[in-house]
């Protein structure tokens, strides 16, 4: 136990100095990994030989929750890297590319004869430098090699390979070409469309930036669209803030959740309405008497749903309104533990965002009036606020999986909608 708390400590170590910005590197879904310096990599409890850890689940939960600032995903500044990794990728491409590994798993301690493949597939990509390709040893080196990869691919940086790592490192190295072309294509666009003060919600990477003056001011971990209820693109203008608001059900929800569980409830004798607290409505503003609706025969647009400000509010006790033809939109919820996930696409197609109060006090920084105080009073009272803005902030919805940052590490994250166009290997992990 003595030697995990080390490890733990050294991981919040870790964490303290990317927060401080002494060490750069990319967490599970935006942010740089320095190509020169990864003295961020710990060399386990002992401090001079591999981990023999298993997964620490605590230091995974604080790892995809809490993600360092790193550079910004729209920055015109990853341009030309992203060229240079396009020649670099042509350049791998050419030489044959790497072999795919087996699907097991492997850690720092062990010895097997597919550690030389892992050794010649991170050379490859330029994680595992000055190596023995014919050593079967997992040793600290490729320990932290490993880290490497999985911090530039999206993943939380273990040093273990598990199937998700496996499955990235698997990608052909032509799949990771083609996404940096397609990608510098959309981050070309992008990049030019961005002003002072921004929000990017990058929907691979499951994370969303606040960006001013070209830097990002803080990013946070967040929950977008299901692969059947895909978070749309779109440029748009965040207008007003709703605190404690009320909830009034999507037609998406309604069609696919709300009806279908009703109907199952009322068969054993129970009452959706009455068990998650939602009131329906007539299309008069007139409330209906829950026991009196037949679920068997309502269908979408029957009835309007809502359900008031609460504990069991889905939006929690914030709501970010921007115009979209899409009816969807950035919230609090009362359920925090799916943040500590590094698979974080779980809504309707709105965004939910972790520390969401950390997020409107930038927002509302020009509002005068507010600040950190007030808002978390208004979180903790629960009272009803609709604040408009002075002064709209920009707000972007992205799709970028590929990229390289100004310090030359490239970024790969799971092509989650599969619009890459190679197929779903790049959605595997």
């Amino acid at each position: 136990m003595a030697g995990k708390s080390q490890y733990v400590r050294s991981i919040t170590n870790v964490l303290s100095l990317l927060a401080l910005g002494i060490v750069s590197l990319t967490v599970a879904a935006a942010g740089p990994a320095s190509a020169q310096d990864f003295s961020w990599i710990q060399s386990g409890p002992t401090g001079n030989g591999p981990s023999t850890n298993t997964y620490d689940r605590e230091f995974i939960r604080e790892w995809e929750a809490n993600p360092p600032k790193g550079f910004a995903t729209l920055s015109k500044s990853n341009i030309e890297p992203t060229k240079a990794a396009i020649k670099r990728y042509e350049a791998i491409v050419a030489a044959g590319g790497w072999a795919p590994l087996p699907v097991q798993q492997m850690q720092a301690g062990g010895s097997d004869p597919a550690v030389i493949l892992l050794r010649k597939r991170l050379a490859a990509s330029g994680d595992l430098k000055d190596d023995d390709a014919t050593s079967t040893s997992f040793d600290l080196t490729l320990e932290k090699a490993v880290m490497r990869f999985q911090a530039s691919n999206g993943l939380t940086p273990t040093g273990i390979v598990d199937k998700r790592t496996v499955a990235a490192l698997n990608v052909p190295a032509a799949a990771r070409l083609k996404q940096l072309k397609t990608n510098l294509s959309r981050l070309s666009d992008l990049a030019s469309s961005t002003g002072k003060k921004y929000i990017v919600v990058n929907i691979p990477s499951a994370h969303i930036e606040a960006v001013e003056n070209g830097q990002i001011v803080a990013r946070y971990a967040g929950v977008v669209g299901k692969i059947d209820r895909q978070t749309p693109l779109l440029k748009s203008a965040i207008t007003d803030l709703n605190f404690n608001p009320m909830w009034r059900m999507p037609p998406t929800v309604e069609s696919e959740d709300l009806i279908p569980r009703g109907r199952e409830m009322q068969k054993k004798g129970q009452n959706v309405l009455h068990k998650f607290h939602i009131d329906a409505y007539e299309g008069n503003g007139k409330k209906v008497d829950p026991d009196k609706i037949d679920w068997t025969k309502v269908t979408p647009g029957r009835y309007t749903y809502s359900q008031q400000p609460g504990k069991e509010n889905p939006l929690g006790f914030l709501k970010i309104n921007f115009d979209s033809a899409h009816s969807v939109y950035m919230h609090d919820t009362p359920s925090e533990t799916i943040f500590g996930r590094n698979f974080r696409s779980a809504s309707s197609g709105c965004i939910r965002v972790h520390n969401i109060e950390h997020l409107a006090e930038w927002i509302l920084a020009d509002q005068g009036g507010w600040n950190k105080e007030r808002v978390a009073k208004m979180k903790e009272s629960g009272e009803r606020l609709d604040v408009r803005l002075k002064k709209p902030v920009q707000l972007h919805f992205v799709y970028v999986t590929a990229w390289a940052t100004e310090d030359g590490i490239v970024q790969f994250r799971r092509d989650l909608y599969q619009r890459d166009g190679v197929g779903a290997v790049a959605a595997a992990y």
